[in-house]
């Protein structure tokens, strides 16, 4: 099997409601999707989501690269040869991670279908459906307090709350959401490095009582150390997001002792591959792994959710970022029941395409 030739086209998606963290309000997902046509006939599909304040990209610097570097470099190469392609091609798109998930993507999607196989059995196949979360941005309390009473209803078994601007707002929405939803439903918090060490602190002790199940990302990616202090001084357990961005970083964060989970995100770090080697060194330090999303459509979410089923030490899963996305062409690649994602079961990511 050779590549022939690639097809790629960008996409803006607005979203049905915008939502704020703290550092942006975000009111449309860029995208970009992907086919690898080979001479056997089979197409593998991959999508992104750039972000130029977490990835560092755009819509505009994933196109040139695909086009001036990346299609130059694939054509006549054997797709299922995975590692040998993606080591040729991570070179030529230095920080450029979305773009490589982007590759890396449709490259799996090809060798499920080469194999017949949907992608979380190659993968490993630990399970066939994992619960997700789905996050509250920051609102008005009452808004909030109305938001997770709404998904509460729709079957959603853990609510992610986000924060990191105003800490006794924080500390309030938070306890006023679980006043209204009661002890059933998971509670967790992101402070999308909102915080200083002291005020995440303060955050947890005064929230013991809601029971927050995690603590993500409360300081800034550049302070590493501040989320050590944080993890040291606190009860419960302090995920990694923005810090973790590289192997490396997993590594560092892992050798000192800086968190206690880590969140691995495919835009992040480069796409399923490198989300494997991530995934290894938090096994071997005892981290327990949750992966998450950016704003991306059901194709992206799916290669996601095939790696969260694939490994045993991912016991979270935050990949509600295709809930509000509106005309998502891709929109039944992963399936939803009371709050739990399944994969459909087709070869590969199991693509369901609208045009």
């Amino acid at each position: 099997m050779k590549i022939q030739r690639l097809v790629f086209w960008p996409l803006s998606l607005k979203l049905r409601e915008p939502y704020t963290i703290s550092y942006e309000t975000i009111d449309t997902a860029p995208q970009v999707f992907l086919q690898i046509h080979t001479d056997t006939g089979l197409v593998g599909w991959g999508a992104c989501n750039p972000d130029l304040q977490v990835t560092g990209e755009t819509q505009e610097t994933v196109l040139t690269s695909l086009r001036d570097l990346v299609e130059p470099a694939l054509i006549g190469e054997d797709p299922l040869r995975i590692s040998w392609v993606l080591n040729k091609i991570r070179p030529l798109m230095n920080e450029q991670p979305s773009a490589k998930a982007l590759v890396d993507m449709a490259l799996y999607d090809l060798l499920g279908k080469r194999a017949g196989l949907p992608i979380y059995r190659l993968l490993g196949g630990y399970r066939t459906s994992i619960s997700t979360s789905i996050t509250i941005g920051i609102m008005p309390i009452v808004e909030a307090v109305e938001h997770a009473v709404r998904f509460t209803q729709q079957g959603f078994h853990c609510i992610k709350v986000k924060g990191g601007s105003h800490l006794d707002e924080d500390i309030e929405r938070v306890r006023k959401i679980r006043e209204a939803i009661g002890k059933g439903v998971a509670l967790r918090f992101d402070a999308n490095q909102g915080y200083t060490v002291e005020e995440s602190v303060r955050f947890v002790h005064e929230t013991l009582d809601v029971g927050i199940e995690l603590l993500e990302q409360p300081t800034p990616r550049e302070k590493r150390e501040w989320l050590g202090q944080v993890s040291q001084r606190t009860t419960i357990p302090i995920m990694a997001d923005e810090s973790l961005v590289s192997l490396r970083d997993a590594f560092r964060l892992a050798q000192e002792e800086l968190t206690d989970m880590v969140n691995i995100k495919l835009m992040k770090v480069g796409g399923l591959e490198r989300a494997s080697q991530v995934n290894a060194v938090a096994y071997a330090a005892g981290l327990e792994a949750m992966v998450g999303c950016m704003d991306e459509t059901a194709l992206g979410i799916a290669a996601g959710l095939h790696f969260a089923l694939a490994r045993p030490n991912v016991h979270y899963a935050d990949l509600d970022g295709h809930f509000d996305l509106l005309d998502d062409p891709s929109s039944g690649t992963v399936i939803l029941r009371d709050g739990v994602l399944f994969p459909r079961e087709e070869a590969g990511l199991g693509l369901c395409w609208s045009e």
